[in-house]
């Protein structure tokens, strides 16, 4: 089965082809369906910021393997196929359907102490999305409303990661509220704490197409950080208060550094990106922790999430995420068009017959 992987690990920017991350077409094995498994046909796979990432080895792959790394996991398709005991959630074939590319298990420590994220067993059920069609255990399969195209329906992973990201927020309504980074995350985190009743609701985004994005839905304030202070402006645009919440979806090194700093007393801050592993932020403990009392947390995948961020989906404003649509054929230049940040969001087509 043609699948888009990872055939090289290494820095998708690095100029030596040779070393750098790569991306191909490659032929894997199909899995065999178990009895409680859904064979899904892929309409589309959006391409998430972590794919690149994945490539070039942030997660544990050794550098210089040339295994190939399946890709893809913000999918949206129809059911072809259920197993014998796929039977808990009522799905039936031809359901359009979304869902979560882990499976907890439900029985390891993790799990049954509410923290579902750090399950022990869920990467073995990580299968790829850049191809025709794939399998998932039932559990991690969600029927999508009709109100929600195919297109759509494939913002179902990230959207999660959202609300996740709001159960962190701990929001309450009238919140001054700061998103960094006006990415594919950062503008659905916009949406949604509009939702809350944000207050000062403000985007920290070099990019002006993506700044004139926010605006459009929802941003009461804008910071161009290539040519503002940041720090100065969020003080101007709060009364010298801060943020109740500051978001950050950039995971660029240049920008968190001065998250801290924006954030109110006893405000929460959120690192909400991927960063380099290597990075170490600069934090004073004393002027952070003890002086402002700020909560620092981060977000890792989205536990008890999907019902809900399926219930949000036709909610929100997605025209702009799911404009830029690329052939799986075409999968590798979907990839350097991915690199380029022209696009807010970019969605690979695996069947052209669905839509």
């Amino acid at each position: 089965m043609k699948t888009l992987c990872g055939v090289l690990v290494g820095d998708m920017k690095d100029p030596n082809p040779e070393t750098r991350g790569k991306v191909a077409l490659v032929d894997i094995p199909f899995p065999a369906m178990g009895p409680q498994d859904v064979r899904i046909k892929v309409a589309y796979c959006a391409i998430c910021g972590s794919d690149p990432h994945c490539v070039a080895g942030c997660f544990g792959q050794p550098k210089g393997s040339t295994e190939p790394i399946p890709l893809g996991h913000e999918i949206s398709g129809v059911v072809v196929e259920l197993g014998p005991e796929a039977n808990h959630k009522g799905l039936k074939v031809g359901d359009r359907v979304a869902g979560n590319f882990l499976r907890f298990c439900g029985g390891c420590y993790y799990c049954q102490n509410g923290q579902q994220q750090f399950c022990v067993n869920a990467q073995q059920y990580n299968r790829p999305g850049y191809a025709p069609e794939l399998i998932w255990h039932e559990d991690q399969v969600y029927k999508l409303p009709d109100s929600v195209s195919l297109k759509e329906g494939c913002l179902l992973e990230p959207m999660s990661i959202i609300v996740r990201m709001m159960d962190k927020a701990q929001m309450k309504v009238g919140m001054r509220v700061c998103v960094c980074g006006g990415g594919p995350i950062g503008l659905l985190a916009l949406q949604t704490f509009k939702l809350y009743g944000a207050t000062d609701l403000t985007m920290i985004e070099p990019i002006a197409d993506r700044r004139a994005l926010a605006s459009e839905l929802g941003a009461d304030h804008l910071i161009d950080p290539a040519s503002q202070d940041v720090v100065q402006a969020a003080m101007e645009l709060t009364g010298g208060l801060g943020y109740d919440v500051v978001l950050d979806c950039s995971g660029s090194v240049r920008a968190v550094t001065s998250l801290p700093d924006i954030t109110a007393n006893c405000g929460m801050l959120i690192y909400g990106a991927q960063y380099p592993n290597e990075y170490e932020l600069p934090f004073n403990i004393s002027k952070y922790c003890y002086f402002k009392e700020i909560t620092v947390t981060g977000v890792m995948v989205a536990p008890y999430a999907y019902p809900r961020a399926l219930q949000l989906l036709p909610r929100l404003n997605l025209k702009c995420l799911t404009e830029t649509v690329f052939d799986l054929d075409d999968g590798v230049a979907a990839f350097d068009a991915q690199l380029t940040g022209k696009y807010p969001k970019i969605l690979i087509k695996c069947n052209p017959d669905l839509e």
